[in-house]
């Protein structure tokens, strides 16, 4: 089964990245976090470390653009098949970098992907 890495989860209820997390596990899609901030969601550990990441399939990014340059080598690392910008988070920059790495650039919503069965 496929895994996503919500990169950029909050632990405030009212953030999109929180619900994100909440729908992909109600959806019983694997699931996993990365945030500056440790704690947990439904159960779901957040971690500070990517290196604890492997096999990722999909990136769902809740990172403003100027906040994820120093993680563009980290991403790519990863090698997920797609990255999907949420809004807010659309950075040509970082598209380029990953297309050249046979990434898939996503610009979407995660939650609206979810909620018409288009994840």
């Amino acid at each position: 089964m496929s895994k996503t890495l919500v990169f950029g989860a909050s632990l405030n209820p009212n953030r999109y990245s929180y619900l994100a997390v909440k729908k992909l596990l109600e959806k019983k899609i694997t699931t996993v976090a990365f945030g500056k901030n440790l704690g947990t969601i439904l159960q779901l550990q957040i971690k500070d470390n990517l290196t604890d990441f492997q096999n990722i399939n999909t990136v769902t990014l809740y990172l403003n653009p100027s906040r994820q340059v120093e993680y563009y080598n980290s991403i790519v690392k990863l090698q997920p098949k797609r990255v999907i910008f949420n809004p807010g988070t659309e950075n040509p920059e970082f598209y380029k970098i990953l297309k050249k790495n046979n990434i898939e650039v996503l610009e979407a919503c995660t939650l609206v992907l979810l909620a018409t069965n288009q994840y």
